[in-house]
């Protein structure tokens, strides 16, 4: 608990800094900056904790929301290393392609309580219910705000947002009018291009397209400082159109494909191509109704170079529908169709049986937000149903109350249940450790669940200060286990259920205006975890194989704009000691450097992880430590 009293003190310090520190000696303009400022920052309308536009500081949710400003000034080069700016948020980078990501714990690099969306489409593979991150690559320019929510989503974004859920929403084409380009190199990314257009068809209808190539360097290993040959290149490109058909109704689509060349074991690149559409209707007759219709395909090919193949067809469907009930009552319902033609091509020792499984989800949820006085007290009460093709029925209420005593400050509280739907790994995986002798068995494998109870304050104590503070505690029950099977070699083993626990922690965060060209935000998560084996569990793994999270971490970002069109961004953070297997907490800082030659052209010279040569962030079970080493980049930038 040490490390919440340099935090608060940082706070404290910006508090008392005079509101105009600097300001008189700068002539240039503070309206050419093109940033938000605190108030419109909180002012910003977030759709991920009711699935309908709200203001930031009025949400009942512990969501924070990454900018594009923050990415951009940070100096982040792909989607992950953008997460990191959430302070409620646990990353850490395994090798050149691999992540793992999670929220309130249980972060390992098959995650698989975290659900994360890119504008609307759900992004993780059936094989483990987790995310390849190695795969989620966007241009970054393009991202209009990433929502995070720490805490359960699963009432309205069903299985799998148990912990938490990511929403990255990219930018309309309406706002990328134009041709941006940028190309970057550098010790670590080698390589980095992306060239888009945006144009228009008339006057209602808007369009960009694009293609960006990435290419990121080896790790190294720990502690012999020897490459280890875990390159990472993709290429990606895609088209989005944006259609206001009339005053009332607006038409997307989005289409990607990529082709990707990861290679976490350092021997023979992985190949992973895949590509989506998605198609989404919104029929807006007022500001508190309307009317939405999306659907999606999602087309995923993986070779794991060893024999072992994985292709996935999703198809998608879902409909809402909000309106006003009488003039306390806001409804918001909807249901959802989801299809997976999941087929595996299986190697002789590592098999999933069946090779092919078609899965599905069906699901309908309905939330009341009901006015208990107006403008001060909000009730939240809501419901999802979901059948799924392994466990049947499953239900995740959820029940918030939001409190606003005044226009400066939120106080809510919530309690939610959430599942996590079983994947082929936990009900169909077979190993053999020699020809027809079965190491490890599919099980019965069932949903593993989560009773969370959170309480949140938000304030704005002057106006260009902002705290958040959520508070948690979470029940879990169900949660993987490996149990052996009968005596003497107590084989096969098989996924079960026997590990049950609790997490209890807080998330402190703070956003401070000095002035029209400095803003600082960060934050401080505390995280505590009990997991123990039930009576009627042998787990193998003695509940300590799910997870390994640090107990504390901070989060502290600065960005300013100088004179002569000089941009200086840093990122200062440290993620506490993991504890099994044991990975030293580090300090790790990022600096940017920019200069706008012209409206048109800007220059960046980056340095990331600068307080050491390189460090580990995350030991997978294969005990093989990798090192993400310091690294410096230059990247040139275009608009026209």
């Amino acid at each position: 608990m040490l490390l919440i009293a340099p935090l608060v003190l940082l706070i404290a310090g910006i508090v008392l800094l005079p509101h105009r520190t600097c300001a008189q000696g700068n002539s240039f303009r503070v309206d050419t900056l093109k940033r938000l400022s605190l108030e419109e920052l909180l002012n910003v309308e977030v759709t991920s904790v009711s699935k309908r536009p709200e203001k930031l500081k009025a949400a009942a949710s512990a969501i924070q929301v990454i900018t594009q400003e923050d990415i951009r000034q940070s100096g982040a080069t792909n989607v992950p290393e953008a997460l990191r700016l959430a302070p409620n948020l646990q990353v850490a980078q395994l090798n050149s392609s691999q992540w793992a990501i999670s929220a309130r714990g249980f972060s390992n690099v098959l995650a698989n309580k975290l659900l994360v969306l890119i504008d609307g489409r759900v992004v993780y593979t059936p094989m483990y219910a987790g995310v390849f991150w190695d795969v989620q690559n966007l241009v970054l320019e393009d991202i209009d705000r990433i929502e995070v929510i720490s805490g359960p989503g699963g009432t309205l974004w069903g299985a799998n947002a148990v912990n938490g859920v990511i929403n990255i929403i990219t930018k309309k084409s309406k706002d990328t009018q134009g041709l941006f380009a940028e190309a970057a190199v550098g010790t670590e990314l080698r390589g980095l291009g992306s060239l888009r257009y945006g144009g228009k068809f008339g006057k209602n209808l808007s369009y960009r397209v694009y293609g960006t190539t990435y290419k990121r360097g080896s790790t190294i290993f720990h502690p012999d400082s020897v490459e280890t040959k875990d390159d990472w290149t993709i290429v990606q490109g895609g088209v989005r159109l944006d259609w206001e058909a009339t005053e009332n109704d607006a038409v997307s689509f989005q289409t990607n494909l990529y082709d990707d060349r990861p290679n976490p074991d350092g021997n023979n690149p992985i190949i992973a191509r895949g590509s989506n559409a998605l198609a989404r209707w919104v029929h807006t007759t007022s500001d508190k109704s309307n009317l939405q219709l999306q659907i999606y395909y999602d087309h995923t090919w993986r070779d794991f170079k060893n024999g072992l193949t994985e292709k996935v067809n999703t198809y998608d469907i879902e409909g809402q529908h909000r309106f006003r009930l009488c003039q306390r009552h806001e409804i918001i319902y909807g249901l959802g169709f989801r299809y997976m033609d999941h087929d595996v091509k299986n190697v002789e020792l590592f098999a999933f049986l069946p090779a092919r499984k078609s899965l599905y989800l069906f699901n309908v949820f309905l939330q009341d937000e009901i006015a208990l006085v107006p403008e001060k007290l909000r009730l939240t009460l809501g419901i999802k149903i979901e059948h799924n093709s392994y466990t049947d029925f499953q239900y995740q209420p959820n029940a918030r109350l939001n409190w606003t005593p005044t226009p400066t400050q939120t106080v809510w509280t919530a309690v939610s249940r959430a599942v996590r739907n079983p994947a082929r790994l936990d009900r169909e995986f077979f190993l053999y450790g020699a020809p027809q002798v079965l190491v490890i068995a599919g099980g019965n494998f069932q949903s593993e669940e989560v009773l969370a109870y959170e309480l949140g304050w938000r304030i704005q104590p002057q106006e260009s200060l902002s705290v958040s503070l959520a508070t948690f505690y979470n029940v879990y029950d169900n949660i993987r286990s490996v149990e052996p099977g009968p005596p003497p070699v107590n084989l096969p083993y098989t996924i079960g259920n026997g590990v049950k626990g609790d997490t209890y922690g807080a998330e402190l965060s703070a956003t401070y205006q000095l002035n029209g060209w400095w803003r600082l935000r960060g934050g401080y998560t505390f995280l505590k975890k009990n997991l123990k084996v039930k009576e009627n569990s042998e787990d193998a793994n003695q509940g300590s194989a799910e997870s390994n999270d640090p107990s504390h971490q901070v989060l502290i970002q600065s960005m300013m704009k100088l004179p002569g069109r000089i941009e200086l961004g840093t990122v200062l953070r440290y993620v506490g000691e993991l504890p099994s297997p044991k990975v030293s907490g580090y300090v790790g800082l990022d600096i940017r450097l920019a200069w706008k030659l012209a409206n048109r052209i800007e220059l960046n010279l980056v340095g990331q992880n600068l307080v050491k040569s390189s460090h580990t962030e995350f030991i997978p079970s294969s005990k093989i430590a990798k090192d993400v080493e310091r690294s410096v980049y230059m990247k040139v930038v275009c608009r026209f």
